[in-house]
C-alpha cells in the first residue's frame, strides 16, 4: 500500500466528518438549546460540551489507530454511541422542523393564525417538543444498542443463475460482508460467526470485504477463526474500502495464508469442467483513488472467459451493478451499505449507492446486498439486522 495515499484519504475522511457533524451540532445547539432559552451558564456549559464533542470524533479515530485497543475502546465506543445518539436526534429534530415550518406556510397561505400567538406559551410548547423528542431518541438508542449487539440471522433465499448446468442445482453460497473486527466485536464474537456459518454446509462462501477496522497487528489475533471457515469449494474474497484505510498489503497476506483466497480483478473456475460456473472477483471502488495499482476491472476479471459459462461476481459496493449487467453477469453479491444501519441513514445511502439492501435485478443480473454481517461506527442497528445470507443457486428461473 502507499501509505501517504492511504493518509490521505484518511485525513480528507476527518475533514468532512468534522465539517458535516460541526453543522449537525450547530444545528442542534441552536434548536435544543438557544431556542429553549436555557439560562446561562447552562448555555455556555453545554456549547462548550458540544464542542469538545465535535473535536473528540476525529481524535476517537486517531486514538483507534494510534492506541492499544484495551485502552482505546474506554474512548472511542461512547464516542461512537454518542454519534448514533446525535444522528437520530438531528434527524427527529429536523422532522419537526419540516412539519413546523410546512403547517405555518399553510396556515400563512389560508389567513390562520399561529397556534401559539403568545411567545411564553409557544417557548413552553417547543421546550415539551425537545423534551419528547430527547426522550425517545434515549429510548431509540437503547434499543438499538441492544439490536445491533445481539441480532445476527441467517437469511435463506434462492436465486435463479443463468447458465448454470443442472447438475449444480441447489450449490449454495454463504456470503458474508462487512464483519469489521473493531472495539467491539472481537475473536469471540468472530467465532460465533464462524461455528455457525460452517454449521450451515454451504458449498462456498464468500466474503465480500471490509473485514477489519484497523492492522494486521492490532486485529489479527482476533481475526485468527477465519482460518477455521470451510467449505468444499473454498472460501473467497474481494476488497473492501476498509482494507484501503488499514493495513491492505498486510491483510492481502494475511488471508492467503489463513487459506482464504482474494480474488483481485481476477476470476476461478468452480466445479469441474461442464458442470462448473466461473466465480469473479473485484477490487473495491475506492482502491484506485488510495492505492496505486488497485481498483476494479471487471472486463479484466471477465477476460477470455467462455460466455456460455454462468458467472458470479463478488463486489464490495453494489454501485458495479449496471457494469455487471452490461456483462452478462449471472449474480453480483455485494456490501457496503449495512442496509443503511440506522434508519434513516439507508435514505442517504441512495446518494452514492442504486440500492441498499435486499436482492434486485437488472436485466437478467441479480444483484443480493447484504446488510452486512458486523456493523461499523455506532455498535447500533435501528431498522436493520446484521446477517449471513446463504443462496442457493437454482439452474432455472
Amino acid at each position: 500500500m502507499e501509505p501517504d495515499l492511504s493518509w490521505r484519504a484518511f485525513l480528507t475522511f476527518l475533514a468532512v466528518v468534522l465539517l458535516i457533524m460541526g453543522g449537525v451540532h450547530g444545528y442542534l445547539f441552536q434548536r435544543l438549546v438557544v431556542d429553549t432559552a436555557v439560562p446561562p451558564p447552562w448555555n455556555t456549559l453545554l456549547g462548550v460540551a458540544l464542542v469538545g464533542l465535535v473535536l473528540s470524533i476525529p481524535l476517537s479515530f486517531i486514538a483507534s489507530r494510534a492506541l492499544d485497543k484495551s485502552v482505546a475502546r474506554y474512548i472511542v465506543v461512547p464516542v461512537y454511541v454518542w454519534l448514533g445518539f446525535v444522528f437520530q436526534t438531528f434527524f427527529l429534530v429536523l422532522a419537526v422542523d419540516l412539519v413546523r415550518w410546512t403547517g405555518k406556510l399553510l396556515m400563512g397561505l389560508v389567513g390562520m393564525s399561529p397556534l401559539w400567538a403568545d411567545p411564553t406559551r409557544a417557548l413552553q410548547a417547543w421546550r415539551v417538543t425537545v423534551a419528547a423528542a430527547t426522550g425517545t431518541v434515549l429510548l431509540a438508542t437503547g434499543f438499538a444498542i441492544w439490536w445491533g449487539l445481539t441480532r445476527l440471522v441467517v437469511r435463506r433465499l434462492e436465486v435463479p443463475l443463468p447458465r448454470l448446468p443442472d447438475a449444480l442445482d441447489g450449490f449454495t453460497i454463504l456470503h458474508l460482508s462487512d464483519l469489521h473486527l473493531d472495539l467491539v466485536h472481537g475473536r469471540e464474537w468472530l467465532e460465533g460467526v464462524v461455528e455457525r456459518a460452517n454449521g450451515l454446509g454451504a458449498d462456498l462462501i464468500a466474503i465480500t470485504g471490509d473485514l477489519a477496522e484497523g492492522s494486521v497487528a492490532q486485529f489479527g489475533h482476533d481475526a485468527e477463526p477465519i482460518r477455521r471457515l470451510a467449505a468444499p469449494h473454498g472460501v473467497f474474497f474481494v476488497t473492501g474500502n476498509h482494507e484501503y484505510f488499514h493495513d491492505l498489503t498486510g491483510w492481502l497476506a494475511y488471508l492467503e495464508g489463513a487459506g482464504v483466497k482474494v480474488l483481485r480483478n481476477e476470476r476461478v473456475s468452480i466445479g469441474t469442467g461442464e458442470n462448473g460456473f466461473d466465480l469473479a472477483g473485484v477490487d473495491d471502488h475506492d482502491g484506485a483513488r488510495i492505492s496505486v495499482g488497485h481498483g476494479p476491472d471487471l472486463t479484466r476479471a471477465l477476460a477470455g472467459r467462455d460466455p456460455t459459462r454462468a458467472v458470479v461476481l463478488l463486489a464490495h459496493q453494489p454501485r458495479i451493478i449496471r457494469e455487471a449487467a452490461g456483462q452478462d453477469v449471472g449474480l453480483v453479491l455485494s456490501g457496503h451499505t449495512h442496509g443503511g444501519q440506522i434508519w434513516p441513514f439507508s435514505y442517504l445511502v441512495y446518494l452514492q449507492q442504486p440500492y441498499v439492501k435486499g436482492l434486485k435485478k437488472e436485466g437478467r443480473t441479480h444483484l443480493y446486498l447484504s446488510s452486512g454481517t458486523g456493523f461499523w461506527g455506532p455498535p447500533m442497528r435501528f431498522g436493520t439486522t446484521a446477517e449471513m445470507a446463504l443462496i442457493t443457486l437454482r439452474s432455472q428461473e
